[in-house]
């Protein structure tokens, strides 16, 4: 069957859907992280402890890891369009060991924790996209099929080793957040296992291919695949038996009954967390595949810049924290330290935190402060042909 041709315009709405949505997760991401600097302490996951408004804020945000990855392996296939497969391979090896040097010098010291002592070293989200870039460069030169196949048999099975219990680090690289290594000075956390991760990006290099597709076509495939993983995530869910390590229960209310089936795990993201967040993000796919709102242009402009919104939000959130801590308590030097686990990536003073509707103000007034940055070097980027823009 042959591919019918699409007009200009409409090449060009499929592409601005992506980046739509790119820019409507980071934004609600940035909500999440500035939760982590200006709310109270506590787990927001934690049923016995957390508000229904609180487990909310987080569980809102849980859609925003996996699609960043799921559209980093669209974008990959997607630009086949500009690129050999021999080039695209060389740009997503090189771009996985930037990504990966980013997250353990420039990000993870100056960005988030303001110091370089390395007393603690979370390793998070930029760690395990450089992996999955890194390992996607080798299965491009596969069919494409057999790429799509695999992230999803990663997807679908890698729960199967949740019972395995093993302080080898390569394991915890692998599968399970752990620390790896540890002495009375230095502590490395690994967040971000990969198996799950570039199985999802494997997943959504296969996903790139329907933008090729007519538009009804492209539309139709979407919206039924989308609802098919939200439907599988809630029957699986119920049947409570795979998918998750953590069982559902019921609660002494209803409204808490639902959090218990809601709070899927993300660390490492099990089977259901990514049905949970994978269906609608195809969803909304879907919903902005033809045309983009006047509401989310800004998003727009977001989703063309990723990465320099990622690290730049990341340093306003942690500056605005120093300023609030001179303001509010007289004193920032404990916000250059991080001495453990307990007090990544700062260690905010007694009394430090905000009620909700403030930690949104903030997060709302960080975007806003953001996004003329990013509008600047997204148009940088498009009157530039440097290759180096391309790694930020």
């Amino acid at each position: 069957m042959s591919v019918v041709a699409e007009p200009v315009a409409a090449q060009r709405a499929r592409l601005e859907s992506v980046d739509v949505v790119r820019g409507v997760i980071m934004v609600v991401m940035a909500l999440d992280h500035t939760r982590d600097f200006f709310g109270y302490p506590g787990s927001p996951t934690n049923l016995a402890t957390a508000s229904i408004a609180l487990f909310f804020t987080r569980w809102i945000t849980n859609i925003c890891a996996p699609v960043f990855f799921l559209l980093t392996g669209t974008g990959a296939f997607l630009s086949l369009r500009k690129r050999s497969k021999r080039e695209l391979s060389r740009f997503l090896f090189t771009r996985g060991l930037w990504l990966i040097c980013l997250e353990l010098v420039l990000f993870r010291c100056f960005i988030l924790q303001f110091n370089f002592d390395y007393h603690t070293t979370v390793i998070t989200v930029l760690w395990a996209l450089g992996w999955a870039m890194i390992v996607l460069s080798a299965l491009i030169y596969l069919p494409t099929s057999v790429v799509t196949a695999f992230g999803i048999v990663l997807i679908a099975t890698h729960n199967l080793f949740d019972a395995v219990q093993s302080a080898n680090p390569i394991w915890s690289i692998l599968h399970s957040p752990n620390i790896i290594f540890s002495t009375p000075g230095h502590i490395v956390f690994v967040a971000y296992p990969l198996i799950p991760w570039i199985g999802v990006t494997a997943a959504g290099y296969g996903l790139g291919q329907i933008y090729a597709w007519p538009s009804a076509r492209r539309c139709t495939f979407l919206l039924r695949l989308g609802l098919c993983l939200t439907a599988g995530f809630l029957i699986l869910r119920a049947i409570n038996i795979y998918g998750d390590p953590s069982r559902w229960s019921t609660q002494p209310t209803t409204i808490y009954t639902v959090l218990s089936f809601l709070n899927t795990t993300k660390y490492p993201p099990s089977l259901l967390f990514l049905l949970m967040t994978l269906g609608p993000a195809l969803l909304l796919l879907w919903a902005v595949d033809e045309h983009t709102p006047t509401l989310l242009r800004p998003a727009l402009i977001i989703g063309k810049v990723p990465l320099f919104y990622y690290l730049l939000h990341f340093f306003f959130i942690h500056l605005l924290a120093v300023v609030v801590s001179y303001i509010r308590f007289s004193q920032i030097q404990n916000m250059f330290h991080s001495p453990d686990l307990a007090n990544f990536p700062a260690t905010f003073p007694p009394g430090w935190g905000f009620r909700l509707p403030l930690v949104y103000l903030t997060w709302a007034c960080i975007v806003i402060a953001v996004y003329p940055f990013c509008r600047w070097y997204a148009a940088l980027k498009q009157r530039s042909n440097n290759p180096w823009l391309s790694f930020l």
